[in-house]
Order: C-alpha cells, then structure tokens, then sequence
C-alpha cells in the first residue's frame, strides 16, 4: 500500500511561496494521477491540482490557476507543488493524494490513498 508524505509547509508572508512536497513509500506513483488538496478550519477539503500520470497534463482550481504548478518525478516517487503570490486565503492543511483509477476528478472520494498533510499559513 502506498504511503504519501508531505512537507515544505509553514509561515509565509502574503506574495511570497513556497514548495510541497509530496514523497511516496511502499509503492511506486508513476502509474497514478496525483493530485493536491487543502482544507482550511471549517471548510470541506478542496480541490487544488491534479497531474496525469506522466506528468503530461494538470488541471487547476479556479483559485489557484497562474499562481500554483504541481509536478512530478517519478523517478523519485514525489509530487510538488509549488505555491507562488500567496494570498492569506491559501492557508489550510495541504495534503497529496493518489488516484491509480485515473479518473483525473476533482472531488476527495475519487483519490484512494493520501497523506497526513502539511500546514500553510499566510500572513497579511
């Protein structure tokens, strides 16, 4: 079963970024969509990017399109997501997920593994 670990969270001050990391052990990613969620306090958990297999193709949340680019190497069984001109609206818990079915979705309960997250907070 694969385990997702994610790091690079933090304090961050508005403008600036920040890398995440997402490293997998106990199986290899290179045949999943990986995709990025958050889930900031009282908010359902949303949707953030997801990258097809290969790498060869990514999708965006409204929000964060321009802003955010999600990568990958599967030669090192990581994802990143690289956050750029954060906005104090960013802060939430980050976490990485693993869809082997390919269904590329938007939604959390098409992704079967995932990590235990990483907190990003942004300051005004």
């Amino acid at each position: 079963q694969v385990q997702l670990v994610e790091s690079g969270g933090g304090l961050v001050q508005a403008g600036g970024s920040l890398k995440l990391s997402c490293a997998a052990s106990g199986g290899t990613i290179s045949a999943s969509h990986m995709g990025w969620f958050r889930q900031a306090p009282g908010a359902e958990r949303e949707f953030v990017a997801v990258a097809t297999w290969n790498g060869g193709s990514s999708v965006y949340a409204d929000s964060v399109k321009g802003r955010f680019t999600i990568s990958r190497d599967n030669a090192k069984n990581t994802v990143y997501l690289q956050m750029n001109s954060l906005k104090p609206e960013d802060t939430a818990v980050y976490y990485c997920a693993a869809d082997p079915t390919w269904r590329l979705g938007r939604t959390a309960n098409e992704y079967i593994y995932w990590g235990q997250g990483t907190q990003v907070t942004v300051s005004s």
